[in-house]
């Protein structure tokens, strides 16, 4: 027999996480992705940094380039990048707004070549998370509460052991977050001990 509530009761809550899509966040899924190799152990996180075009912010392009719908004609440095397919898990935006792209489960193209904790192809077992940014410059307060309360979620649907850059995971390719970004800060804010982070960003 299903029990019904009581009349006046609040209504059930709502499940955090639905087949890896975090509920809180705005979803708009990319084609951009495919599925991780068995048995791989989701404990990584990769922080990313994007603005298109470079050092503008609060438009639709990043999340036009995720779902492959970029006008490429519309500014003369998508002509650098014309044709790429890639994708993030997340996107945070400098107001704080997190959208989603690709569910926690699958594989998202956000790391390329790269390797961490004795490992390659990061992207087989990390959730990469893009701010929006420019490497070397500063990030908004609202992306680093946004970030407190993403990565806890992450964590308690994963088994979260580390967290990167892709400056780290890429050393010599990429450059981002940058040192803009305050790592001591967001390991403060989480509380989580200084193990899971590179030890260079600690310096910071």
């Amino acid at each position: 027999m299903t029990k019904t509530a009581e009349p006046g009761s609040p209504p059930p809550a709502r499940p955090e996480w639905d087949q890896g899509w975090w509920q809180p966040a705005r979803q708009l899924r990319s084609p951009n992705f495919g599925p991780r190799p068995a048995g791989a152990q989701i404990d990584l996180i990769v922080l990313h940094s994007i603005s298109l075009p470079p050092g503008q912010y609060g438009g639709q392009e990043v999340q036009a380039l995720f779902t492959n719908s970029l006008d490429w004609d519309a500014h003369p440095y998508f002509q650098q990048i014309r044709g790429i397919e890639v994708s993030a898990h997340f996107y945070v935006r400098r107001d704080g707004s997190v959208w989603q792209f690709v569910s926690t489960e699958a594989r998202a193209w956000h790391a390329g070549a790269s390797a961490w904790r004795g490992r390659s192809n990061c992207n087989d077992d990390s959730i990469g998370i893009e701010l929006e940014g420019l490497e070397g410059e500063l990030f908004d307060d609202a992306q680093y509460e946004a970030l407190a309360r993403l990565m806890p979620a992450l964590a308690r649907n994963h088994p979260i052991a580390h967290v990167a850059g892709h400056e780290h995971i890429a050393p010599g390719r990429k450059q981002d977050p940058g040192p803009g970004f305050d790592w001591r800060r967001l390991r403060l804010q989480l509380r989580w001990p200084e193990s899971r982070f590179p030890p260079a960003s600690l310096q910071r």
